[in-house]
C-alpha cells in the first residue's frame, strides 16, 4: 500500500504547502517527462537534466521516482480540485439554484478528467501503470471525488436546496460515474457536445440530487 492509500486525500490536496520555486521546477520537469516519454522510461536523470539541477540534488528532494510519481499526481489532483472549485465558486457568487450547480460540477468533473494531457497520455501508452490506480486498486481516487461532492451536497442541503438525506453515497456514484465516462469515451452520449452532456446530467445525474 502507498503513502496516499493510507491518507485522506481531499485534505492531503488542499492543505499542501505552497510550491517553491525549486520544486515546482522539479515537477514541472517531472511532467514534460513524463508526457514526451511515459513513467516507465523516464529516468531521474532525465528528470534532473530537464530541472537543470545534478542528480544528487534532486535525490535530496526526492528519494526516489516513486516519490517524485506521487507528487506529480498530487498536484494533477490539486489542479483539477482548483479548476472544479473555480466552476463552483462562480455558481455559487451568480445564486444559481442546486439543478444548475449540479449540472456544471458534473460538466466540470468530465472535463476535468478528459481534458489531463497526462492522463490521457498514460491511458493511451502506458495503460497497465495507471488502470490499476483508477479501476482494482482506484479507492484513493474515487475517496476524492466522493468527499469532495459530498462536502458540495452538504452546502445545497445547509441552504436549503436538497433535501436532508447522507451525502457519501449519492457522491460515490457521481463520482464513479465520472471516472467511468473518462475511462470509457465509447459511449452513445456524445461526451465532446456540451449541450449533450449538460442534457445528460440534467436528465439522469440531477434527479439523484433530491432537489425539493
Amino acid at each position: 500500500m502507498t503513502k496516499l492509500a493510507k491518507l485522506k486525500l481531499l485534505p492531503l490536496v488542499r492543505d499542501a504547502a505552497p510550491e517553491d520555486r525549486n520544486q515546482a521546477t522539479v515537477l514541472d520537469a517531472a511532467l514534460l517527462a513524463f508526457l514526451d516519454f511515459g513513467i516507465k522510461r523516464t529516468s531521474m536523470v532525465e528528470v534532473a537534466r530537464r530541472g537543470g539541477l545534478s542528480l544528487a540534488t534532486l535525490y535530496r528532494r526526492f528519494a526516489g521516482k516513486t516519490d517524485l510519481i506521487q507528487a506529480v499526481g498530487l498536484r494533477q489532483a490539486r489542479e483539477f480540485i482548483v479548476q472544479v472549485d473555480t466552476v463552483v465558486q462562480g455558481q455559487i457568487d451568480s445564486e444559481a439554484g442546486a439543478e444548475e450547480q449540479i449540472v456544471e460540477l458534473f460538466v466540470a468533473f468530465q472535463e476535468g478528467l478528459r481534458g489531463n494531457q497526462l492522463l490521457d497520455r498514460l491511458l493511451t501508452t502506458e495503460p497497465e501503470m495507471v488502470l490499476p490506480y483508477l479501476t482494482v486498486r482506484g479507492a484513493p481516487v474515487i475517496e476524492l471525488g466522493r468527499d469532495y461532492l459530498a462536502e458540495f451536497i452538504e452546502r445545497l442541503q445547509r441552504e436549503g436546496k436538497l433535501e436532508q438525506y447522507d451525502p457519501k453515497p449519492l457522491a460515490e456514484m457521481i463520482a464513479r460515474t465520472a471516472l467511468s465516462m473518462a475511462l470509457t469515451p465509447q459511449t452513445v452520449i456524445p461526451l465532446d457536445d456540451d449541450a449533450a452532456v449538460r442534457r445528460f446530467a440534467r436528465d439522469h445525474v440531477v434527479p439523484g440530487f433530491r432537489i425539493p
